[in-house]
């Protein structure tokens, strides 16, 4: 067991991993994790941090120099060995390398203000005045208590899955998640995040909305540390009230992913996205569905058109994909469904690198249907793309951002 220093009470202490993150595309190479995220992030507003992670000697030693220009405190416990998360794309679920084989000893924390995320190497018991807890585990979140931890105020930052798993409540409306899970764990504070829609505040009793924010892009790796992290320094720094926080940590979000860096305070206060605002017709039935347009006649096309259906999926929209629900076949067989397919669609999302004639046309009888596209193309030229723009197009030439952008734009629909 290892005790651990007592932070001041103007201090943000920071409890969780730091890791390397590698994505294949866009290219990216980085060392942050969730704590070391959240600790650079609150060091580029000049918040005074302390961090407490795990690192082997290696990478103990580039925590330390992030921390020297970073200007934020370090506290490391000895690891075995580092811990690399590989995406294939941003919204890709990431393959894990080098999981310890035994928990590490456990972190002890005494502090007045901790934000503690849920990490791999072991955990962390925290005993604080005011505490924000985001357990960061898609599998198994264990509760804030489970561990010993305490706190007089605390906030609990979750996603709709943590919500129902941690309040063994499924089905249940968000609002009433939030209601049992404060009685389950005597907590004052409950956000539940809930994609377009923004997030829940549960806030003693008092519920309210905040909306998310759209942007340009979408980076998406980290946007939860982020969110996080800003929230806690609002909520507990700041003292602002939960509302107030949680939109200030949702606006900070959409910087980072607009930008893929951290806002310094006079950047934030000129960022003013535009907020997501659900239509009465998505709030009433909430299903919409996309047609997924784009060529599937090799590896690398089936592989994308895959991903597209599934993270689709994962963001509630229900999708038409002809290669999965028609199939290959000859034009008498094929066409009239697919057809039929987009103008019982809400939107289309195409895959337009390769201008596929069946795409480039699925595209042209949208658009004649009013039935508005989003337009994915990397590496095609802007002539090329011409006509696609001069319909009405949303071209999008980022994966990540063509597949929000899909959400944004049947949500407000």
């Amino acid at each position: 067991m290892s005790s651990k220093n007592v932070a001041h009470d103007d201090e943000l202490t920071i409890v969780g991993g730091v890791y390397h993150e590698h994505c294949l595309h866009p290219g990216y190479r980085n060392f942050y994790g969730s704590a070391g995220r959240a600790a650079s992030a609150l060091a580029h507003l000049a918040v005074p941090v302390l961090l407490h992670t795990y690192a082997n000697d290696r990478n103990a030693q580039l925590i330390r120099e992030r921390a020297h220009f970073d200007k934020f405190k370090v506290d490391i416990q000895k690891s075995d060995r580092p811990i690399f998360f590989q995406y294939d794309h941003g919204l890709a679920e990431p393959r894990i390398y080098g999981l310890p084989d035994k928990p590490s000893p456990e972190l002890n924390v005494r502090a007045t203000n901790v934000l503690r995320y849920g990490m791999l190497e072991g955990t962390a018991v925290v005993n604080a005045e005011f505490a924000v807890y985001d357990p960061q585990n898609v599998s198994a979140p264990e509760s804030f208590h489970a561990n010993g931890s305490t706190a007089k105020h605390l906030a609990l930052v979750l996603n709709n899955y943590e919500a129902s798993t941690l309040s063994e409540k499924r089905g249940l409306p968000a609002a009433e998640q939030a209601i049992e899970l404060s009685r389950q764990n005597n907590a004052q504070v409950i956000i539940i995040k809930q994609g377009p829609a923004g997030a829940l505040v549960y806030d003693n009793g008092k519920i309210s909305t905040v909306p998310a924010y759209e942007t340009e892009r979408v980076f998406k790796i980290g946007s939860g540390d982020v969110f996080a992290a800003y929230f806690s320094n609002a909520w507990m720094i700041e003292k602002l009230s939960a509302h107030e926080a949680a939109n200030k940590a949702s606006r900070a979000t959409a910087y980072y992913c607009e930008n893929n860096h951290f806002p310094s305070p006079d950047l934030l206060k000129e960022f003013t996205p535009a907020a997501i605002t659900l239509s009465e017709t998505f709030i009433a039935d909430g299903q919409r569905s996309v047609y997924l347009a784009g060529p599937f006649f090799s590896l690398a096309q089936l592989w994308l058109i895959e991903q597209a259906r599934r993270n689709l999926t994962d963001l509630g929209l229900k999708v038409f994909s002809p290669y999965h629900d028609v199939g290959h076949g000859s034009a008498d067989d094929v066409v009239q469904k697919d057809l039929d397919g987009i103008r019982n669609a809400d939107i289309i999302f195409a895959v337009g690198d390769g201008l596929d004639s069946g795409t480039i046309y699925e595209v042209g009888f949208a658009c004649a249907n009013n039935i508005p596209v989003i337009f994915y193309s990397e590496n095609e030229s802007a002539e090329d793309k011409k006509m696609m723009e001069g319909s009405g197009c949303i071209l999008c030439d980022d994966y990540v951002t063509a597949i929000y952008k899909t959400l944004w734009v049947v949500s407000q629909k």
